[in-house]
């Protein structure tokens, strides 16, 4: 007796106790497949046989079980599982898995179980207890399946469970062992004659009957059609396609999966009450002008079309609405239901229509993902997925890819079929206005603003008010305000020792995120830079005159307009003498710099603040040690005020020490240099997606053409998963930072990494003292600040970071002014944001 057995399913054995459901799981099952309820009594317990810990031993069975079905392994339950209770308990666990449940019943005559269970010592219970589970077993017997078991098998008999023989079947989605090529085809939608022109363009060739209607194709190379779903409704000739669809696929020249649409009109057909909207109108009336025969044919197909297809080993899946990676190669309703019709968020746009999760921003898998179902203009990858449904019926394209080759292949509508309810191409935002102009309506208020690193990123209308002001007064001219710097959050605090920031928690934090490679930048202690330089007449792409801009990361310029003029003037030589311009194919380049010393921008908030402090310090502390020193003298009992001042007057003079380490005089631009650390744009290009290396490389050519304008950033490259490599890292930032440095930015090597900070800074104990105040490394004091809230901090740096990648991508698209302008507003206004300035 043959039992078919899913390779993918949670098996229950049903019987009652002596029915022999532990030597039947021995005989046919790996032991590890096996999960029996005696031995987690015994695991719980010590005691197999221990009725009163059933409750958790169950627990501990269920949580081992759904672990295994998440891992897609077979699972057979070792009990006797004769009350619909806990059978019910297993079903929820196999369809919160995906999985199959499959129940086997071990039915053998009372008396041979109670024989069994009297030769064994461990069996005390009387024949009562047989007959209670032979009667819930007949009880049970006949609703098994309704329950929801999907395959029930019934062994009747000692001969008959001797006999029997598990046989493992793949699931009717797993055709892994299939490796095509193949030509996946999106939703065709009744469109006949662009599918028979899609598929001569593929290189099939037609094969037609006595009529001259298309009935077959057939590609000389042996490859194949995948279909995504969603062959009827809304076209011209649903019957014509399905004919052309159910020849190739009954000859094996195209396999197909279900779509929304052939659920709906196989209900349809069997008279089923359904809303007869969406095109399927069309597809009854056409399919009431063919035959029953035909009719009964296309019934037949449309019911058997699965949700999905696993093909090319572990490299392909085609689904109608599209998979996550959990649900590659289950079987369930669920499963099902997304294949079929995605998932939605529970609202609806304006044309009424449900509003779908984007579930391919999320993917991350090796597998390729090819599906339908939400028409786009043009089929474009995301994450390894591609949306093969560009609105033929629409008017827009049918269109395949060609697998493996990765090729898109369309042809274009014949005309619009049917009238979407959403239009295929979104409205052009940018029209029928100046792409130069600005209005207060892109700025004020509540904002909601859609990056392509993170998604919608909100701006506060308080926010927004703030920024207004900053920008109005003291911005440069928008036109040259193309990018403001994000805020960088501080490594995660240290605990040990003097310090608040060590490199440690840096390396450790990438590390826990899966980057590996790291580059360590000296951080210059000046201010943020933003240079932007254009070619001879290149200004006009950003409608003003001029040679370029250097402003701060707040938008405000740092110099007048001649010392400004000056500096880009040198720049612009630079990148000239360099070769930037041809090798980038630029007219335009937008850095990203510090600008030193510190005191060329902040002289005032030096004097006025840090050397006031320092000052007042240097004149009270000392007077205030040698006034106690003689109270000591004379016997007064001051010792502890006096360690105390003599503390605070050493922690002052390190303290002005620490922030005149970064000041220098000026004459103009002598004594100025920049340090450019990330060549953000140029001309139709961002370079987000180019290793640290490189930027810095080019850096260094600038460098070697102007070495009094333009000054080096060291580095270190460090391994944080190698422990020699992040020691020589720590030892390089504690050089630099005893030698003076302000300390360092710790970087992904290969720049950009999806959902990691771009950059976190490690600064250095002395440095610290300018930002904490002079008496920062004090017990109490170290205390105290050690509790830094850095969460809102790291989110701020994330959401400016992608505003601002997303103004650069709007800006080298060509789009207005005002879009790019966006973005650079926004950043601005999430400055606003109550977080600890010093962190």
């Amino acid at each position: 007796m043959d039992l078919a057995i899913p390779d993918m399913a949670l098996v229950v054995l049903i019987g009652a106790s002596g029915s022999g459901k532990s030597t039947f799981a021995r005989k046919h099952f790996k032991p590890t497949q096996v999960l029996s309820s005696d031995y987690f009594r015994g695991l719980v317990s010590d005691d197999e046989n221990d009725q009163t810990v059933s409750a958790d031993a169950f627990d501990a069975l269920h949580y081992v079980a759904g672990k295994r079905l998440r891992n897609g392994l077979v699972t057979v339950i070792d009990a006797t599982n004769v009350q619909r209770e806990p059978r019910a308990a297993l079903i929820k666990l196999a369809r919160e898995n995906n999985v199959l449940p499959v129940a086997i019943v071990l039915d053998v005559p009372e008396a041979v179980c109670v024989r069994r269970n009297a030769e064994r010592p461990d069996r005390d219970f009387g024949a009562h207890v047989v007959k209670r589970h032979r009667a819930e077993l007949r009880r049970s017997l006949g609703s098994l399946a309704k329950e929801g078991f999907r395959k029930v098998h019934i062994v009747r008999g000692e001969s008959e469970v001797d006999a029997a023989r598990i046989v493992p079947e793949r699931l009717n989605n797993d055709l892994r062992d299939q490796t095509g090529p193949f030509d996946v085809i999106g939703d065709v939608h009744g469109c006949r004659a662009e599918l028979e022109e899609l598929l001569g363009e593929l290189g099939y060739a037609l094969d037609r009957d006595e009529l001259g209607r298309a009935v077959d194709a057939r590609h000389p190379e042996n490859r194949r059609v995948v279909f995504v779903g969603d062959l009827v409704d809304r076209g011209p000739d649903t019957p014509g396609v399905l004919r052309l669809a159910m020849g190739m696929v009954e000859s094996g020249n195209a396999l197909a999966v279900c779509g929304n649409h052939e659920q709906k009109l196989v209900r349809a057909m069997r008279g089923r009450k359904v809303t007869v909207a969406h095109g399927l109108a069309e597809s009854l009336a056409q399919l009431g002008e063919e035959s029953d025969e035909f009719r009964l044919r296309v019934e037949r197909f449309c019911d058997g079309l699965i949700s999905h297809y696993r093909l090319d080993g572990e490299n392909l899946v085609v689904a109608h609405a599209g998979l996550p990676r959990e649900y590659h190669g289950r079987a369930s309703g669920r499963v099902r239901s997304f294949a079929l019709y995605g998932d939605t968020t529970g609202e609806t746009d304006e044309f009424g229509l449900p509003v779908r999760y984007p579930w391919a921003e999320d993917y991350r898998s090796r597998t390729t993902v090819l599906y339908g179902h939400t028409p786009v203009v043009d089929a474009e990858w995301v994450n390894g997925t591609m949306c093969l449904d560009t609105g033929c019926v629409f008017g827009g394209k049918l269109t395949a890819l060609r697998y493996p080759e990765r090729e898109v292949v369309s042809v274009k509508a014949h005309q619009v079929w049917y009238e979407p309810v959403r239009p295929l191409a979104p409205p052009d935002p940018f029209s029928g206005r100046d792409p130069s102009a600005l209005a207060l309506s892109d700025v004020v208020g509540k904002r909601v603003i859609d990056t392509g690193l993170m998604g919608p990123v909100t701006v506060r209308g308080e926010q927004a008010a703030a920024a207004l002001e900053v920008m109005s007064r003291f911005a440069v001219d928008p036109r040259w305000l193309l990018y403001l710097p994000p805020t960088m959050a501080p490594t995660p605090t240290h605990t040990g020792g003097d310090l608040l920031e060590h490199p440690t928690e840096a390396f450790a934090d990438y590390a826990s995120r899966g980057v590996r490679e790291v580059l360590c930048e000296e951080k210059h202690m000046g201010s943020r830079a933003v240079v932007l330089v254009t070619r001879d007449g290149a200004a006009e792409r950003f409608g003003i005159e001029g040679d370029g801009v250097v402003h701060t990361r707040t938008g405000r310029p740092f110099f007048d307009e001649a010392l400004t003029s000056s500096l880009v003037t040198r720049v612009r030589a630079a990148v000239t003498s360099a070769g930037l311009w041809a090798e980038l194919d630029t007219d335009w380049l937008l850095l990203d710099a510090e600008l030193l010393p510190w005191s060329a921008k902040a002289s005032g908030l030096i004097l006025n603040q840090y050397a006031a402090v320092g000052a007042a310090a240097e004149a009270a502390l000392p007077a205030a040690v040698d006034a106690l020193s003689s109270a000591a003298g004379r016997g007064v009992e001051v010792a502890d005020l006096l360690a105390r001042q003599r503390s605070r007057s050493t922690n002052a003079a390190d303290y002005r020490a620490a922030y005149r380490r970064y000041c220098w005089p000026t004459d103009g631009l002598a004594g100025v240099t920049l340090a450019p650390f990330q060549l953000l744009a140029a001309q139709g290009a961002t370079f987000e997606d180019r290793p640290h290396a490189w930027h810095l490389d080019l850096a260094a050519r600038l460098h070697a053409v102007d070495p009094t304008l333009f000054t080096l950033t060291r580095t270190i490259a460090v391994d944080t998963t190698d422990p020699v490599s992040v020691a020589a890292g720590v030892d390089w930032w504690t050089a630099l930072t005893a030698a003076g440095g302000e300390g360092m930015v710790v970087k992904p090597a290969a720049n950009h990494v999806p959902k990691s900070q771009p950059g976190v800074k490690v600064r250095g104990r002395e440095y610290l003292r300018i930002i904490y105040g002079p008496d920062y490394t004090e017990p109490s004091n170290l205390s105290r600040l050690r509790d830094r809230k850095l969460n809102h901090k790291r989110s701020l740096a994330m959401r400016e970071y992608a505003l601002g990648m997303e103004g650069l991508a709007r800006l080298t698209r060509g789009e207005p002014l005002w879009r790019v302008h966006e973005c650079v507003f926004a950043v601005l206004a999430l400055e606003s944001e109550p977080v600890d300035p010093r962190l």
